[in-house]
C-alpha cells in the first residue's frame, strides 16, 4: 500500500517526489553544486567562517534537505540560510514546519543528538557553536561516529584567534579530542577554496560525521595559479608550495596558520633552504590515502619537519617523529588583541623559521625547553 501510495505521489508531484527519493538513497541531484563558485585570490581574504556562510547557502541552493541551526550563535557562526523560513510552530508567528533555520538553544549536546537524529531520518543537518564548547557535545558526536550518521558540526572560533574574549573560549585541546576520535573527519580549512572544497566533499559524503573547524579572524585567499590546487584537500593534505623539488625541510599547517608557514617558506626560501610547505586540512583522510601519496607529499628521507597549528601538538607528532617540531600551543592563551597574542606565542615567521633551522641542525627543542617556556608563560600576568 505504501509503495503505491509512493507511485500515485510521484505522478502527481514528480519533482518532490526526485528529491524524496535522493533523500532515502543518499544521493545528490544532477547540478547540486551549480552555485558554487571559486574565490578570486584575496592577501585580505575572509576569516573561514565568513566564506564557509557563503558556501552553505550556495550548497542549501541544491540540497533542499540540507538544513540545521546553532546553540544560540547563529549570528557569531553565520550558520543561517538566507531567504528560508525558521522552524518553528506557526501558531508562535515565527516561522513554520517547512523552515529550514533551526534555533536549538544554548543546550550544545541536546542539539548534536537533534542532528543525530535528523540524519537518522536521511536528511542532511548541521549543528554549529564556538568550538571550544564542542567539549559540551562529545557524547553526541561519538554516537554520531558510532552510529556512522553524516551529522555536521561546524564549530568557529577555533583558535587564540578569538583573541579578547580570552582562555575560556580560546580552544586548545578541543581538536586534538575531535581528532581522537574514530569515525571522525575533522576538518581545517586555510582559505575559502579550501572552504568551498571542504563542503562539495562534505555534501557528498554521507557515511561518517563531519568537524568543520572555521577562524574568527580573516585569512588571505591564495593565488592557485601560485599555489597547490585546492581540490588536494580530498586527500587530506597536500603540497602547497616547494622552493625545490628535493626538499630538506618540511612544514605542515592547518587552518589560520597556513598563511604563516607560506611567510616562513618565502622567509626560508630566500636563505637557500629547500623548503616544502604542506597545507593538512584533514588528517584522517590523510591517513586513509595510499602509502604512494603519503610518501610523495612526506618523502621518508625528509626527516627535517615542522609542523605549525594553534593548537596541541598530540595529532602532529605522527608526520613530525622524533626528529621534528611543533609550532604550537603547550599552555592556554590570554586576552589580547589577535596579532599581540601571535607574537607572544611565538606565531611568527622568525619563530618558524628559528624551528625549521633547528630541525635542520637535528636539534629540535627538548622537553624541558618547553617546561621552561610554559613556566615563564604562567608567571605573565598580562601583556600590559
Amino acid at each position: 500500500a505504501w509503495l503505491e501510495m509512493l507511485e500515485r505521489y510521484g505522478k502527481e508531484y514528480p519533482k518532490e517526489a526526485g528529491q524524496l527519493q535522493h533523500i532515502m538513497k543518499g544521493t545528490l541531484p544532477d547540478g547540486w553544486d551549480a552555485a558554487c563558485k571559486e574565490f578570486p585570490a584575496d592577501p585580505k581574504g575572509l576569516a573561514t567562517r565568513q566564506s564557509s556562510e557563503k558556501v552553505l547557502n550556495m550548497v542549501a541552493k541544491g540540497i533542499p534537505w540540507l538544513l540545521g541551526g546553532s546553540a544560540d550563535c547563529a549570528p557569531s557562526c553565520l550558520t543561517l540560510l538566507a531567504g528560508e523560513d525558521d522552524f518553528m510552530a506557526p501558531s508562535t508567528g515565527w516561522g513554520n514546519y517547512g523552515g529550514r533555520n533551526l534555533h536549538f538553544g544554548i543546550r550544545e549536546n541536546a542539539m548534536g543528538s537533534i542532528c543525530n537524529g535528523l540524519a537518522l531520518s536521511k536528511l542532511r543537518p548541521y549543528g554549529s557553536t564556538f568550538m571550544v564548547f564542542s567539549d559540551y557535545m562529545k557524547p553526541a558526536i561519538r554516537m554520531a561516529a558510532i552510529m556512522e550518521v553524516p551529522s555536521i558540526w561546524i564549530y568557529t572560533h577555533d583558535s587564540i584567534g578569538v583573541g579578547e574574549d580570552g582562555p575560556t573560549h580560546q580552544p586548545i585541546e578541543q581538536l586534538t579530542s575531535l581528532r581522537s576520535t574514530p569515525g571522525l573527519l575533522t576538518f581545517r580549512p586555510c582559505d575559502a577554496n579550501e572552504v568551498l572544497e571542504m563542503w562539495r566533499f562534505v555534501a557528498e559524503h554521507n557515511h561518517l560525521p563531519c568537524a568543520l573547524c572555521l577562524s574568527r579572524q580573516g585569512v588571505p585567499t591564495l593565488d592557485r595559479s601560485k599555489f597547490g590546487a585546492a581540490s588536494g584537500l580530498r586527500r587530506g593534505a597536500y603540497v602547497l608550495a616547494d622552493s625545490h623539488p628535493e626538499p630538506e625541510v618540511i612544514l605542515m599547517a592547518t587552518g589560520s596558520e597556513v598563511s604563516l608557514m607560506l611567510e616562513a617558506h618565502e622567509h626560508l626560501a630566500k636563505e637557500g633552504v629547500k623548503v616544502r610547505s604542506v597545507s593538512m586540512p584533514c588528517m584522517e583522510l590523510f591517513t586513509s590515502q595510499p602509502v604512494e601519496y603519503v610518501r610523495s607529499v612526506l618523502p621518508d628521507a625528509v626527516r627535517a619537519r615542522v609542523s605549525i597549528e594553534a593548537a596541541t601538538k598530540e595529532p602532529w607528532m605522527q608526520w613530525i617523529g622524533l626528529d621534528g617540531e611543533h609550532v604550537g600551543m603547550i599552555t592556554y592563551g590570554a586576552s589580547a588583541p589577535v596579532k599581540r597574542l601571535h607574537q607572544e606565542l611565538g606565531f611568527t615567521k622568525e619563530e618558524v623559521s628559528a624551528a625549521a633551522r633547528r630541525v635542520l641542525s637535528r636539534e629540535p627543542r627538548a622537553v624541558d625547553s618547553y617546561a621552561d617556556v610554559e613556566r615563564q608563560w604562567k608567571k605573565r600576568k598580562s601583556f600590559t
